[in-house]
């Protein structure tokens, strides 16, 4: 999923406001998803293809996080993700939307793979409930892009996206983000205050008017204590 090519290295006054940083949109999206999926059982689009997700699985079974970790998923969507994390041993999965059309359409893909141990809740990660707490792993795969296009002061919905994210993770709970609008180091600068760098992970690499960069970065921070 593309939501602006700045893969070359851009920066926060190159992004322009879009309907895909609205609410709106993500349920006017989930809502036709949900009709298609009851029309032919298809769940729909994986946000960054397979191979995203087999990237970040990859790595948490590399590192040995263990199978009963409480993972979230931050704008899970239909849940695929979730799917892939439950099918490869993990046991305690939560994924959150703000979008009701696309948690209903997810719960949906979990009865039908027999997954009734996810859990999946409407939730703003600007404003989580007092509930969502005490993560070993959280995982994001194009949601903080979307509000980086918000139309209404998106610089603002950042800041308190990375509020959230010290609230709701554990001391030293780890945090894996996909991104296709924000380069290494403008994450970095994100990220940086509270979070420490652990990796970065290989992704595709393209070549462009003879310089080379990355579709895709995708980093993994772990919170300081």
């Amino acid at each position: 999923m593309i939501f602006l090519d700045l893969a070359m290295g851009g920066r926060e006054d190159d992004f322009e406001p879009s309907a895909l940083g609205t609410k709106e949109h993500w349920d006017a999206i989930y809502e036709r998803g949900l009709q298609h999926f009851e029309d032919s059982g298809n769940a729909g689009e994986i946000w960054f293809g397979e191979e995203s997700m087999s990237r970040l699985i990859g790595w948490l079974e590399k590192q040995k996080i263990p199978l009963d970790s409480c993972v979230l998923d931050i704008g899970t969507g239909n849940g695929v993700l979730l799917v892939e994390l439950a099918k490869s041993g993990y046991t305690n999965l939560v994924g959150i939307d703000y979008s009701p059309s696309a948690i209903q359409l997810s719960k949906k893909i979990m009865e039908k793979e027999e997954l009734p141990q996810v859990k999946l809740q409407v939730e703003d990660i600007l404003n989580p409930s007092n509930e969502l707490s005490g993560f070993h792993v959280c995982i994001d795969k194009g949601t903080f892009d979307a509000i980086s296009l918000n139309p209404d002061h998106a610089a603002e919905k950042r800041k308190q996206y990375v509020e959230s994210l010290h609230r709701i993770l554990r001391p030293g709970g780890l945090f894996l983000i996909t991104s296709c609008n924000w380069t290494r180091e403008e994450l970095l600068n994100e990220f940086g205050e509270g979070f420490l760098l652990l990796e970065e992970l290989p992704t595709s690499v393209f070549c462009f008017g003879g310089k080379t960069g990355n579709n895709v970065t995708v980093l993994v921070f772990q919170q300081k204590i």
